[in-house]
């Protein structure tokens, strides 16, 4: 069964939760600084997206002056081009959708094919972001 959750910092348990699968995806195995991950977590809306009970996929979003920011995206690797990051994102996208605001995020130059499947286009160079290269993308809804 899964099961998405959607909660704010203050749950300190499904914080933790998705925490550690960030920490996995980004500081242990693309190594990003755990300053840089571990950011703006009080003014994000986070999700976690759960196997059976097993947490295994991770996302927040957040407000901007440019729209809606989606970030910090993360599957364990073991769940990895099975679908989970598909129904995660859609989740996402389907509460920031009704704000009307642009919806845009930046994504590691590996996952735009991912994101261009789910209705993100391309704008835009690569840039650096976290030592990692990036596009700035954005929802075409």
């Amino acid at each position: 069964m899964i099961e998405v959750k959607r909660f704010t910092i203050e749950d300190k348990n499904l914080a933790e939760q998705a925490f550690a699968i960030r920490r996995k995806v980004f500081v242990d195995e693309q190594g990003v600084d755990q300053n840089l991950e571990y950011d703006k977590e009080d003014q994000s809306k986070h999700y976690l997206l759960l196997l059976a009970g097993r947490p295994i996929a991770a996302a927040r979003w957040r407000e901007t002056e440019k729209g809606i920011k989606l970030e910090r995206f993360a599957v364990l690797p073991e769940f990895r081009n099975r679908g989970f990051g598909e129904i995660i994102l859609a989740e996402v996208i389907k509460d920031v959708k009704i704000m009307g605001k642009p919806i845009y995020l930046h994504s590691q130059v590996r996952a735009v094919p991912f994101y261009e499947r789910n209705g993100f286009i391309k704008e835009g160079e690569m840039f650096l972001e976290a030592g990692i290269e990036h596009i700035y993308m954005k929802f075409n809804h």
